[in-house]
């Protein structure tokens, strides 16, 4: 005769529910009140689940000390900067990953963090990148009710940056958004034109949307000569040899920052049409995903320009913004 299950097993999304939570609890070292929070629940609430996943065996406690390190290295960079949370992606201790798959993997632990920051009748600005479009490769078909999502950044053709309407086509398609395109080029041949356009009543109303953001979603790029910048050919690289003179660390919406996470007036930003930094500021939850320890200058100036409320790194990148 065959074996019956047992009754008291979890269906598959409970049972991915309690293994969620204990790995934030036992693998993140987040306390239970700090769970709770992000998952929008009761303390009480997450002290059972963690009961139940213990009970049903779906956690099985064992303590290796090479991952030991790296457990509370979310709640010491929350501590550190004063930020809402902090997202890790962690490579297993023996594990080496390429970019292409560290940054796979930062995207779904990004999904996670994207889903968590969320919340109903919420406006969402999604930028545009690498980063951006690996949360949207990532992201699972979970609706939000009531939510915009909006475009950050004009249109671009290039081979190498995925298009900016993709990640937010992308990504309203998965949350049940409704979605505001940005009808406009990125950037303009010049700045005289580029005035004009952002006074178009259509262009002028999509841009006045973004100054209203519940949640802006971002990455931000380093001055590297193989920036996205240049190589979506929206600067040139005597342009960018110029930035870097001035004290540029790091690109968000095709804006250079300084390490204070000032914006620093040079082209293209004349010729943009495109949030402003001043737009992803006043937003109430501002969420920067970012992949590489070789971006740490350029995250540290976003974080201290008031521009990040929850960060998504991978652990790399974390090591480095606390120790440096």
């Amino acid at each position: 005769m065959d074996r019956p299950v047992s009754s008291h097993r979890p269906s598959g999304d409970k049972e991915a529910l309690l293994s969620n939570v204990a790995l934030l609890y036992y693998g993140e070292g987040l306390t239970q009140g700090e769970i709770a929070k992000r998952m929008k629940v009761s303390r009480a609430t997450i002290v059972n689940m963690l009961r139940d996943s213990r009970d049903l065996g779906i956690v099985d406690i064992r303590v290796d000390g090479r991952h030991l390190s790296g457990s509370s290295l979310a709640r010491d960079l929350r501590e550190a900067y004063g930020l809402e949370d902090v997202y890790i992606a962690h490579a297993e201790a023996d594990q080496t990953l390429s970019r292409a798959e560290t940054l796979a993997q930062l995207g779904r632990v990004a999904c996670s963090a994207l889903l968590d920051v969320a919340s109903p009748g919420d406006r969402i600005g999604v930028a545009w990148g690498e980063t951006v479009m690996a949360v949207a490769d990532a992201m699972p078909l979970n609706p939000v009710a009531d939510v915009e999502v909006c475009q950050l950044i004009g249109s671009m053709i290039s081979e190498r940056v995925p298009a900016s309407e993709n990640c937010t086509i992308q990504i309203a398609t998965k949350l049940g958004a409704q979605c505001f395109t940005l009808h406009a080029p990125g950037l303009i041949s010049n700045a005289d034109l580029a005035e004009r356009m952002r006074a178009e009543p259509t262009i002028k109303a999509q841009l006045e949307r973004l100054g209203a953001l519940d949640l802006a979603v971002y990455s931000i790029g380093n001055v590297q000569p193989d920036t996205h910048l240049v190589a979506a050919g929206m600067a040139s690289g005597a342009e960018l040899t110029a930035a870097r003179e001035a004290g540029a660390v790091g690109i968000v919406c095709c804006r250079y920052l300084d390490a204070q996470g000032a914006e620093i007036d040079l082209p293209p930003r004349a010729r943009l049409i495109a949030a402003q930094i001043a737009d992803l500021r006043a937003a109430r939850k501002r969420l920067l995903i970012v992949c590489g320890a070789d971006r740490s200058a350029a995250a540290l100036a976003a974080i201290r320009g008031g521009l990040v409320t929850h960060l998504c790194v991978d652990s790399a990148l974390g090591t480095a913004l606390l120790n440096g």
